[in-house]
């Protein structure tokens, strides 16, 4: 399989520096569009028979247009901005963490699954944008689970357990119904392809070690309790109790298995 740095050597030029940080400006910019002209919801929402007809900026608009806008009152406007912020800080981590080839992949990546998803249930196109953007996030908590985010800019959460609600959160929603579900599915692929099943065999690796350590520790400890142990194979008195040990002709101890090769 070709590997990231494989691809970027062929296709750097799709490297997009702070794709991000464009993606949530103009998700801003369309969340208070639709607050103050409501009419041009239709227009960007994805319709696969008007696409076919020609109006193919839909393929792209249903991603910035934010479902269910109803207002847009002054902590509206605070959550909006913060949302901003944050999403600027999500966008510098994941490019630090992966470069800017690799995080650019990753959203084309989310943006090409949810099309295909909205293609094949068009219903559940409403919620894309949120998806898309609950994606990197879940990638910037699996990341950087460690970091503090203000809870009613108060109380301070590590991002990892924000993660963990978001997640349960998109399994309630994917939960609601079929069309819903491939939505969501679609919506999180990247982050599982990119951070989530990573980061799962990276645990799986540590554990392993874990174990492995614990285990020399243990064959270090028994050695040390021994009375006997055997200079060829390490076992002891403690790990065969009915093993016979003598000494050999080099002075070293030896169970009887390998006392006549020394």
């Amino acid at each position: 399989m070709m590997s990231f740095g494989s691809l970027e050597r062929r296709f750097g030029w799709l490297s997009f520096p702070g794709f991000l940080r464009y993606y949530i400006i103009l998700f801003a910019m369309v969340y208070v569009l639709q607050v103050f002209r409501p009419e041009m919801v239709p227009l960007m929402a994805f319709d696969p028979e008007r696409i076919l007809k020609g109006e193919v900026w839909r393929l792209i608009t249903f991603l910035f247009s934010p479902a269910n806008v109803t207002g847009f009152g002054a902590m509206g406007a605070v959550f909006l901005f913060f949302t901003v912020m944050l999403n600027f800080m999500i966008s510098d981590s994941l490019e630090n963490a992966w470069g800017v080839f690799k995080t650019s992949l990753f959203f084309y990546a989310g943006m090409l699954f949810l099309i295909v998803a909205s293609w094949l249930f068009p219903s559940a196109s409403g919620i894309a944008g949120y998806v898309f953007v609950s994606s990197a996030f879940l990638a910037f908590a699996t990341l950087f689970p460690m970091v503090e985010l203000l809870l009613l800019f108060i109380i301070p959460v590590q991002v990892r357990f924000f993660g963990w609600f978001l997640g349960a959160y998109l399994a309630f929603i994917g939960l609601s119904g079929a069309a819903m579900g491939v939505m969501v599915l679609a919506g999180v692929a990247n982050y599982l392809l990119w951070a989530g099943i990573p980061a799962i065999r990276g645990t799986a690796r540590v554990m392993e070690a874990s174990k492995r350590r614990r285990r020399f520790k243990a064959a270090i400890d028994d050695r040390e309790d021994a009375f006997h142990t055997c200079a060829s194979c390490d076992r002891t008195d403690l790990s065969d109790p009915g093993l016979e040990f003598r000494v050999g002709k080099d002075g070293r101890e030896y169970c009887v298995d390998h006392l006549r090769d020394n």
